[in-house]
């Protein structure tokens, strides 16, 4: 029996086979074992490139759609607007199942048979303070799932996933803080973890607290976009005789990678082209407009990523925006890139609290932390989470894809055993 866990993540996604030994990732990129969640639609092809593909078609200036960070449209009206396509209106439940058949194609060519058995990865929360929008994200992607030929779909939240996959290590049993920072959401659990529950059918009584904050590194682009980068496309600057501010929620979607292709309308380029006739910074709002025209949202934000990547060991770094203007650049430092994402961190630090309080511990009580997801990286989180618990240590092995090392885990726990019975 051949079962596996997919870690459909908003930056990044992967997929483990589970089966009586364990647990093992697959490639699903050449011989990567983590694959970017982009798409690319070629303008003269009839398929879409995916992962590291797809972004170098885009980056290259092959002409189409990218997409980017579609798991935060689950469970949100968007997901019934759909989108348009190279001319043509594609619903997101396609794009998404695509997207997903695409790993699991990519996995059944290496084991050279078929998965019919998924644990998909969940957030505690896909969307907060919406307890009928959450159930609609997860019928949404069970729904995708079972549409691309698994015929057995069942979900664990990803911060326990990760918990399994990091237990095999521990010695005894251990009190775990999980901190799952996803560029999507910020997912807590607090379990008890041991190498001896490794092959536990029941893990219900080791899990004593969830909760999760829809706040992840999507939010600290987004951020640092608005606070370095769009000021230089004109972002809180004014026009007209009576100095009116320019609108704000443009700039807003253009730091947000889900958001960003929204806004290559005729409609909103008429708008902002009316604006910049009457600017009072006419030279940076008109590269606003020109990133409109040109559609480089996506390329501004990549720079955006590539800066605060660069933050995580620099002082300061250097972005080059030469697509939008010979010469133009922009330089933010960590200093300012963790003033802009303070309150995201505050809202993350107050969300492990809730944790605790959920699981009826203390900081005291926790006597290892496992970090998980890209954003972990980040100073000013990562010292946040290391000063609570000073005495615990942390465990942080195979950050990108321990979700679905834990999830393939927990396939083997559920369907590798015994055949399922038909749904």
């Amino acid at each position: 029996m051949h079962c596996c866990g997919i870690d459909f993540g908003t930056s990044n996604s992967s997929i483990a086979l589970g089966d009586k030994a364990g647990a093992r990732l697959l490639p699903v990129e050449g011989n990567d074992l983590t694959l970017p969640s982009a798409l690319f639609y070629p303008a003269n092809a009839p398929f879409p490139a995916f992962g590291r593909q797809a972004q170098k078609l885009f980056f290259e200036g092959e002409e189409g759609r990218f997409m980017r960070s579609l798991k935060r449209i689950l469970g949100t009206p968007l997901m019934d607007q759909g989108t348009v396509v190279n001319g043509r209106l594609r619903a997101f439940d396609e794009i998404i199942g695509q997207f997903i058949a695409y790993i699991k194609t990519s996995a059944e060519k290496r084991l050279n048979h078929a998965l019919e058995q998924v644990v998909m990865g969940r957030p505690v929360h896909f969307i907060d303070g919406d307890a009928e929008g959450d159930k609609r994200a997860e019928a949404q992607l069970e729904k995708i799932a079972k549409t691309v030929g698994f015929r057995h779909v069942a979900f664990q939240f990803e911060p326990v996933a990760a918990a399994f996959a990091h237990e095999v290590r521990v010695a005894g049993e251990k009190r775990a803080l999980v901190a799952d920072i996803g560029g999507g959401t910020s997912d807590f659990t607090v379990i008890k973890v041991s190498s001896r529950y490794v092959t536990r059918a029941d893990r219900s009584q080791d899990i004593l607290g969830h909760s999760g904050v829809r706040i992840g590194g999507n939010d600290f682009d987004k951020a640092l976009s608005l606070g370095s980068f769009m000021p230089e496309l004109g972002y809180r600057t004014t026009y007209g005789q009576k100095n009116l501010d320019v609108p704000l929620a443009p700039f807003h979607d253009m730091s947000e990678w889900s958001k960003v292709n929204f806004l290559y309308t005729p409609r909103m380029r008429q708008e902002m082209r009316a604006i910049l006739q009457e600017s009072r910074a006419p030279q940076k709002f008109g590269r606003f407009v020109s990133a409109l025209e040109k559609e480089a949202g996506h390329r501004i934000l990549a720079a955006v990523e590539s800066a605060k990547i660069d933050l995580t060991s620099q002082e300061r770094t250097d972005a080059l925006l030469d697509f939008l203007e010979p010469g133009l650049h922009v330089e933010p430092t960590r200093c300012a890139f963790n003033d802009v994402i303070l309150p995201h961190v505050d809202k993350i630090s107050a969300e492990i609290t809730e944790c605790l309080t959920r699981a009826g511990v203390t900081d005291g009580d926790i006597e290892i932390v496992i970090l998980t997801g890209g954003p972990t990286e980040t100073p000013l989180l990562r010292d946040m989470i290391t000063a609570r618990f000073p005495a615990a240590p942390v465990s942080e092995e195979n950050r990108l894809s321990s979700v679905a090392m834990g999830l393939g885990h927990d396939a083997a726990r559920r369907f590798g055993a015994k055949k399922p019975e038909a749904a």
